[in-house]
């Protein structure tokens, strides 16, 4: 008797799918009664750890943003440095700012205007930009008792 529960537990049952082989008559017969199956696989659930951000990252945010917007106003701000510099002008923080946003407006029109297409004049404006900066760098390097960006910090901040 426990050999036949052995046996019985050694059989492979077949289903009639199994047990009668697709032929290749049967192959369209099958493909025209089955609705397609959709090719998307399932999803799994997912689950996203997002660590909460410290008032350092807003800082460092903030500070990335002022710097980019002093870096596209940099050939502006050369220009209203350069007048500042002159005996007799003082420009004030509003005015500073003023002058420089509207001397690097004008600036990339110019750029705009002689080259064609809005991505490809900005390219060339940064890159004046750079040049710009490094150019400030420059002086700042040359000239050791003169400080060039304390003194258009300054500026920008109204300190006379």
């Amino acid at each position: 008797m426990s050999e036949e529960i052995k046996n019985e537990e050694g059989k492979v049952v077949e289903t009639p799918a199994e047990a009668t082989p697709a032929t290749a008559t049967d192959a369209p017969a099958e493909a025209q009664t089955e609705p397609a199956q959709p090719a998307v696989p399932e999803t799994q659930p997912q689950i996203i750890v997002q660590k909460e951000r410290g008032f350092s990252h807003y800082v460092g945010f903030a500070l990335l943003c002022v710097l980019c917007i002093v870096f596209y106003f940099i050939p502006g701000i050369a220009i209203s440095f350069a007048i500042n510099q002159i005996p007799g002008v003082a420009l004030g923080a509003v005015a500073a700012w003023a002058l420089s946003a509207i001397f690097s407006v004008i600036a990339w029109f110019i750029f705009k205007l002689k080259i064609k297409g809005f991505k490809k004049s900005f390219y060339f404006y940064i890159g004046l930009c750079v040049v710009v900066f490094a150019l400030l760098i420059a002086i700042e390097v040359l000239t050791e008792n003169y400080n060039v960006f304390a003194s258009i910090f300054g500026m920008l901040m109204g300190a006379a």
